[in-house]
């Protein structure tokens, strides 16, 4: 089982030997090895397999131990035999070295590891025999290793079974011997991904990172991928993705002098549907990854091909078809690369990418060896020492008969990696609102003090923490505790200091005069709001207050006294069900209903929902006879990787869990806010408590949950069946949503039992709806017309306190006529995930409300507003929106800034040339297709002084 360091165990040395290494030995080893591996992969009925194993057989013969001067003459035999040419036809191979770190690996020291140690300083005879004896103890054994899928994979990741301090380590180990091989091998090219471990080792070892550029200039060690560091592909907001390639590309700029045109992500747990529009609108056309062929259920079946995004992006796509990021050399991996393209015909390039890696190490001498061996051999394919670039411009010579992937790459394994480690994935998220309000609220500060001092140096430390914890081991919640620790105190880090930058940028809007301290309302959405919120009084209490705020923009809080009336909204009513009882008076049941004129929430007295109406049409959204905020439980044991994975066969053991009546009791009592909560409890372990909360105005029903868990193996869910009737449900992604079956109809389908999803997932049949929003989860699925979120896992490997203790979570639930799209779905969702600010302000807050940017149409969102980076000095803005409805649509953006200029950008905030827009009455037109993200750069007047 995959497990954490034992920082306990010790190792004694009993014996150290000194060896001469004989090189002329060595490379008779690797010419019998690879004779041997053509014997066998290319079968008795094959010609050339007689050859190779006549040619062994006869160097063995010729090659006298006691004699090295025969050594020459077994050698010429082999280079004979590898001299043969192939044709032209021959699949290309191209092998580039690589060393994918993972910062903690458990690496079996296997029977083919001790048989390359010993026999290199062995007589060729002696080798040839461990060899064939190594090859018969393999067979027995095979089935009987334990430890992970990838044990023969070896790549360099940030972290997994180890802490950061150990990958900057295995980084300059790993590194420094591929310097060494690039000095001795002139031919030999290094990819290297990843500008965190890059910066790691140029902070640690700057000697070393000195010789990484000089060997870049070589054209040697070639950076790739373009990122911060390899993300997961899932979990991220749009935007962080985005600043995962602004933070890498920009690096790679600065040190290397280039950016990557590829993206490099050969390990992680799926890929949005966004990605493709966000690589190209970062400078990238290119893909290589490899993940996929790790599929549970379904064998992909492309190598090579176009991938077409949600908004028509597409990017050429390459996954190498040996099936792995670490292979060795060897003639089965040659020729599993090309029997098992399935890309015949359509192209006749493939990549190799060779070196051990997840605990690093990366390429060998013997691996460089065996691959220019088998340089042009006939019967092989042909196999030349390249690079990235070489690979992919081979591909686009011949793409014109490629096919066409549209929508996710989604992988059928590891679906785990959507719930676990529940504090992680809510720090993540937590953590993204932070950093955007922060930019926000200092840009509207820069645009309005000409003594604010935009935070460019903080905020790109946060936001680094924040990439680095998005790595595919980390925000997944598949590593060990002390990476979790680590984890935790970077967003704990986020959180303190986010929290600082917003309360500085909020005293540089006011900019009032000395006096008593006001309160500032902000809103950071780009849509007018009005929400109930808790304000603190005099002596430390809150109050409930009605407020009203324009987009992106501030409202000062009204005083206790002056608390808006309800009118012209309806209160929220609560009332406690009675019935009937022989002999009276009337007994209550327990059971609660809230409503607020907008919809009616019915609660039995165990807190499950009875009935959910929206009010205005009397439409019923919970199906009939069923129960919703049904809490089930799961037996979760996997088949392979415990954190990692969650199998379709838990979905058999469901149990619901049953609360007792009478727990259900009234919080508030209406007015602004209604509530009732109760108490359940899960298990003998483990308990939970919620709040189910209605407030005036509002169209969906919060669940506030709190949850004591300490489980062994358990999944915990919540369950709303709905009266919809649909063979679709539609799932928010980053920059838009996609729908996905609710039905087993394929195998593709079927393999889809458990998703991914961040703020919101909806069912809707035509004219009504029933959206599921939550404001830290990512596990979801719709099976039939029952929605389903994903809460608490509990896996013991490889951190064995994953998940276990106390959690907060919130998520809600909203009946909608029509669309989704049309009913505010989308907004209602950042509503949740987005609060309203109430920041102190050093002096009285503003009397007037003001609002820095609006949009003409609900269709598209103006995500991010950001200073530019290219000059920290300077008063321009960057701002990011998107088309999320799916749809073409025609919008005005509406500032109160003073503009000089405005042009179109790309990711990296490059300009347009031809993206000048003109600005009238404030207000500039931008132009979307469905789910297009658009970049723009306004130049702003400097504020007076």
């Amino acid at each position: 089982m995959i497990a954490a360091p034992d920082l306990e165990k010790t190792f004694r040395l009993s014996r150290a030997e000194l060896a001469v290494f004989h090189q002329d030995v060595h490379k008779l080893l690797v010419d019998l090895e690879l004779l041997l591996g053509i014997a066998k992969g290319l079968g008795e009925d094959n010609q050339r397999s007689f050859q190779a194993l006549y040619t062994a057989n006869q160097m063995v013969n010729v090659c006298d131990p006691a004699q090295p001067e025969t050594y020459p003459v077994a050698q010429a035999l082999a280079s004979r035999f590898f001299g043969q040419c192939g044709g032209e036809s021959q699949h290309t191979i191209h092998a580039m070295g690589h060393c994918h770190i993972d910062t903690a690996e458990v690496y079996l020291f296997s029977q083919q590891n001790l048989v390359h140690h010993e026999a290199t300083c062995q007589t060729p005879r002696m080798a040839f025999q461990r060899l064939m004896i190594a090859e018969k103890a393999s067979k027995h054994s095979e089935g009987k290793t334990c430890g992970r899928l990838e044990s023969q994979k070896r790549y360099l990741s940030p972290t997994w079974l180890w802490p950061f301090k150990e990958t900057v380590r295995k980084c300059a180990r790993s590194w420094v011997t591929a310097l060494r091989l690039m000095e001795q091998n002139a031919e030999f090219i290094f990819a290297c991904s990843q500008a965190q471990q890059l910066e790691w080792v140029k902070n640690r070892y700057p000697g070393l990172y000195a010789q990484l550029q000089e060997f870049a200039c070589r054209g040697q060690f070639v950076p790739v991928g373009g990122t911060w560091v390899e993300m997961d592909g899932n979990l991220p907001s749009g935007e962080a993705m985005v600043r995962q390639f602004l933070q890498g590309q920009n690096f790679f700029l600065q040190e290397f002098g280039k950016m990557c045109s590829e993206f490099w992500l050969p390990d992680t747990f799926g890929y949005s549907a966004q990605l493709p529009q966000i690589m190209r609108g970062c400078g990238i056309t290119r893909f290589l990854t490899q993940k996929l062929s790790w599929n549970l259920v379904n064998s992909f079946p492309h190598h090579s091909f176009f991938w077409e995004g949600l908004d028509g992006s597409r990017v050429l796509v390459h996954f190498p078809p040996g099936d792995s990021y670490g292979m060795q050399g060897s003639v089965e991996e040659v020729l599993k690369t090309v029997t098992n393209n399935r890309d015949k015909g359509r192209t006749n390039h493939s990549a190799f990418l060779f070196g051990f890696g997840d605990g690093g190490g990366g390429p060998t001498q013997t691996m460089l060896d065996r691959l220019k061996r088998l340089g042009n051999t006939d019967g092989l394919p042909r196999v030349q020492l390249s690079s990235p670039g070489q690979l992919f411009k081979a591909l686009e010579s011949d793409s014109e008969q490629l096919c066409t992937w549209v929508g996710e790459l989604f992988l059928e394994l590891h679906n785990g990696t959507y719930t676990t480690h529940a504090q992680i994935k809510k720090g993540n998220r937590e953590c993204e609102r932070i950093l955007h309000d922060v930019e926000l609220l200092s840009s509207l500060a820069l645009a309005r003090s000409a003594q604010f001092l935009y935070p460019a140096a903080q905020l790109q430390h946060l936001w680094r923490l924040l990439l680095l914890n998005q790595f595919h081991d980390v925000v997944t919640g598949s590593c060990i505790q002390l990476v979790a620790e680590d984890a935790m105190s970077h967003y704990e880090d986020i959180r303190s200091h986010g929290n600082t930058l917003l309360s500085a940028a909020a005293a540089a809007l006011c900019a009032g005069e000395p006096g008593p301290e006001g309160l500032l309302i902000v809103n950071t959405l780009p849509w007018k709001r009005t929400e109930v919120l808790s304000l603190p009084k005099p002596g430390g209490a809150h109050c409930l207050a009605l407020v009203t705020v324009p987009s992106m923009g501030y409202a000062s809080a009204p005083t206790p006294t002056l608390l808006q009336p309800l009118l012209p909204q309806q209160p929220v009513f609560v009332v406690q069900e009675t019935q009937p009882q022989d002999p009276l008076p009337l007994k209550t049941d327990g059971s609660v209903t809230l409503d607020n004129g907008i919809i009616r929430v019915s609660l039995d007295p165990t807190g499950r929902l009875t009935s959910l109406v929206l009010v205005a049409s009397g439409r019923e959204a919970i199906a009939e006879g069923a129960l919703g905020n049904q809490f089930v439980l799961f037996d979760d044991v996997p088949l392979y990787w415990d954190a990692w994975d969650v199998m379709d066969y838990h979905l058999e053991t469901r149990k619901p869990v049953l609360g007792q009546p009478g727990t259900l009791a009234i919080g508030s009592e209406g007015g602004l806010r209604g509530s009732a909560w109760f108490l359940l409890q899960i298990s003998p372990n483990s308990r939970l408590s919620q709040e189910v909360v209605l407030d005036v105005g509002c169209p969906y029903v919060r669940f506030h949950t709190e949850v004591h868990w300490n489980e062994a193996h358990k999944f915990l869910k919540v369950e709303f069946p709905a009266r919809v009737r649909s063979s679709q449900a539609t799932y928010e992604i980053q920059f838009g949503h996609l729908q996905r079956p609710t039905h087993y109809n394929t195998s593709w389908d079927w393999a889809r039992f458990e998703v991914w999803a961040h703020r919101w997932m909806d069912l809707s049949e035509h004219g009504f709806g029933l959206a599921l929003l939550n404001d830290s989860k990512y596990g979801a699925s719709v099976q039939g017309s029952v929605l389903s979120l994903s809460l608490l896992r509990a896996p013991k490997a490889p951190d064995t306190t994953a998940d276990m203790g106390r959690h907060e979570f919130t998520y809600a639930l909203m009946p909608h006529r029509g669309s989704f799209q049309d009913a505010g779905v989308i907004p209602a969702a950042y509503n949740l995930n987005f609060p309203l600010l109430a920041l102190p302000a050093p002096g009285p807050a503003p009397a007037a409300t003001w609002s820095a940017f609006s949009l003409s149409s609900p269709a598209v969102v103006l995500e991010t507003v950001k200073q530019a980076e290219a000059n920290p000095q300077s008063c321009t803005l960057v701002l990011r929106l998107y088309e999320a409805h799916g749809s073409h649509v025609d919008c005005w953006l509406h500032t109160s800034l003073p503009v000089q200029e405005a042009v179109l950008c790309d990711f990296l905030e490059r300009r347009d040339p031809a993206g000048h827009l003109p600005l009238q009455d404030a207000r500039l037109k931008l132009t979307f297709s469905p789910f297009q993200v658009r970049s723009l750069l306004l130049v702003l007047q400097p504020p007076p002084n």
